[in-house]
């Protein structure tokens, strides 16, 4: 396996092997990217990687500095993974002297998560246009934890036709049922059980749907249950002004998993729509998703009496 750091040496290498399949991370690499990297194997294309801490999708006050850096760790991942290089730049030689050109996002970025952090997918598309217009990649992976990146992403690689697909791979989750996240090594043992609420209720609101309940107000309830309260940034707190369960919730919404908008009222629940979820738990801000009636068995993470 090869490690690249620089743009001339990248594209020798590109023209050695040509085509190949790119996992982008910020690397922090966990049984998520690696579920990417395998995703990438049936089509026979070189695998490749890039670890790039991107500066321009972090806002002000937002982890950047902090971000999980594990580059020896990540490296011996890729190797064992059988990939064929990792691309691991600085961001002097990622974005030249010179650099200037942003790429806004459409209406798919315009709420959650566009909402919450401005700017921050005009950073994640900037870099990632960068990165394809570099590589050249036929196929990309990314994991389905963010649900709204993907979809973003994807449109990105249609609307500028830059020549390849963009796979989702299903979400990646640890024994307690919490996605697998970068952000996670935030948690402590304290904080760790509250961030399963999260896929609680994820579950509650794939139970509600199972059982035959078609009404998005019905569902919504129960993640509401679930999680405490409203969306909207109020903190949660027990009876003894103690946390009870996440510090904040930025939102928690059923949409439709195209347009990502919320699902109407007036229209009957299906199968593939998202509820969406981002909140913060013991300093880390984490985001979950999952389809009511697609997708993995949530039923082993669905509240127990000790969170009731």
């Amino acid at each position: 396996m090869k490690v690249i750091r620089d743009v001339a040496s990248l594209r020798a290498e590109l023209e050695t092997l040509g085509r190949v399949g790119l996992v982008p991370t910020m690397g922090g690499l966990h049984r998520g990217h690696l579920a990417c990297i395998e995703a990438l194997r049936p089509s026979g294309l070189p695998r490749a990687v890039s670890i790039f801490v991107n500066p321009l999708q972090f806002g002000p006050g937002e982890d950047w500095q902090r971000y999980p850096r594990s580059t020896e760790a990540d490296l011996a991942l890729c190797e064992a993974a059988g990939v064929a290089f990792v691309f691991v730049p600085e961001a002097g030689e990622f974005y030249p002297p010179g650099f200037q050109t942003r790429v806004l996002p459409g209406p798919l970025a315009s709420r959650w998560e566009g909402a919450c952090r401005p700017a921050h997918f005009e950073g994640v598309l900037t870099v990632l246009a960068r990165l394809f217009g570099l590589i050249r990649p036929t196929l990309v992976a990314f994991g389905e934890k963010d649900f709204q990146q993907l979809r973003v992403v994807q449109h990105l690689a249609e609307d500028l036709a830059l020549g390849c697909k963009v796979l989702g791979v299903e979400t990646v989750r640890d024994d307690d049922g919490v996605a697998l996240s970068t952000r996670n090594a935030y948690l402590t043992p304290s904080t760790r059980p509250l961030a399963r609420r999260l896929v609680e209720a994820l579950a509650a609101a794939r139970a509600t749907f199972v059982q035959g309940v078609r009404a998005v107000n019905a569902v919504q309830n129960q993640v509401d249950e679930v999680l405490g309260a409203q969306a909207g940034g109020a903190a949660l707190h027990d009876g003894h002004g103690a946390s009870s369960a996440i510090e904040r919730l930025d939102y928690a919404a059923i949409v439709d998993p195209e347009t990502l908008e919320p699902w109407p009222e007036d229209r009957p629940l299906r199968a593939d729509a998202r509820c969406l979820i981002a909140a913060y738990v013991g300093g880390a801000r984490l985001i979950d998703n999952a389809a009511l009636g697609l997708g993995p068995d949530l039923e082993a993470f669905a509240v127990t009496s000790a969170h009731s």
